[in-house]
């Protein structure tokens, strides 16, 4: 039988992407237009919703995340719809390490508090939740990925900015890869409990084995450099942006990645991209190199 799923924030990066794979998987695809569209009108007779939605640029967000949830609870009550969450790691705080659904939720900043807050509501809901949980995204399209507006902003000029220490540990998630994920949960959907916490281990690496990946796979040597931070606290009593990513700046320096446990034991069959594929994402065409070299490179998957 056909299923449909309702996308919202279809032009993000998690919406587009779901999009396209749910409609390669066969589903029926809506899109959510919150100018004009009721979200509970929309998702009559969807049987899942995808919650792309994000304020962007963190904008207002203890106003406007909980305004989306009650929008989104209530929608999905009224339609019987299951709901997929891209949960993030802003839940743990500093917490250093391998991160999983049992890690103790202790959020250290107000982002933090308020994603907590979130997904409380969600399982306090009744409504069937999967919080599909990533590291930070890697889009093959941009979109605004960490690898267009920081790690690769300066790549023309051989350059890579690293957030934090480049010998850290950091979990990405290509999000293709956490797309065909959703597809695959929501098709098991009916197998799982009302709340799902489920990590998406994604690939970790440290910005030092990206420039080696790069280096090799380019034929040129990049050079590191360190993010601006001292901007950022500059500019950060007349720029939102800045004052928001200011607190977000000890996510660089804890060295983590994400549990590969569960999602296995839930996706045994799910094969993500090769870790090289994700690394060069982010790189411009006019940089690229010609295929038989791409071939040819082989970056180690970190475990």
């Amino acid at each position: 039988m056909t299923q449909t799923v309702l996308i919202l924030g279809g032009n993000g990066k998690i919406g587009r992407h779901a999009t396209t794979t749910f409609e390669n998987a066969g589903w029926i695809v809506r899109q959510f237009d919150r100018k004009t569209d009721d979200m509970t009108r929309a998702a009559m007779g969807a049987d899942v919703i995808v919650n792309g939605l994000n304020p962007p640029n963190y904008h207002n967000w203890s106003q406007l995340i909980p305004q989306i949830t009650a929008q989104v609870i209530t929608a999905a009550k009224a339609s019987g719809a299951t709901v997929i969450v891209p949960a993030n790691l802003y839940n743990f705080g500093d917490n250093p390490g391998t991160l999983d659904e049992n890690t103790p939720h202790r959020p250290n900043t107000r982002k933090g508090e308020i994603r907590v807050a979130m997904e409380k509501t969600y399982a306090e809901s009744g409504v069937q939740t999967i919080m599909l949980r990533a590291g930070n995204f890697i889009d093959p399209n941009g979109n605004g990925d960490i690898m267009s507006v920081a790690t690769m902003r300066n790549i023309r000029k051989s350059k890579l900015t690293s957030m934090g220490p480049p010998a850290t540990l950091q979990a990405y998630c290509y999000t293709p890869d956490w797309a065909r994920a959703a597809v695959m949960l929501a098709e098991r959907r009916h197998q799982l409990e009302t709340f799902e916490d489920i990590p998406f281990p994604g690939h970790a690496f440290t910005n030092d084995q990206l420039k080696d990946a790069l280096d090799t796979h380019v034929g040129r040597s990049f050079k590191l450099t360190t993010f601006p931070w001292w901007v950022m606290r500059l500019l950060s009593p007349v720029w939102e942006l800045a004052r928001e990513m200011k607190e977000m700046r000890y996510l660089y320096a804890m060295p983590h990645q994400v549990s590969a446990t569960k999602f296995n034991r839930i996706l045994p069959d799910f094969r993500a991209t090769d870790i090289a594929t994700v690394m060069y994402a982010g790189l411009p065409r006019d940089i690229y190199p010609d295929e038989p070299m791409r071939a040819r490179t082989q970056v180690p998957v970190q475990q």
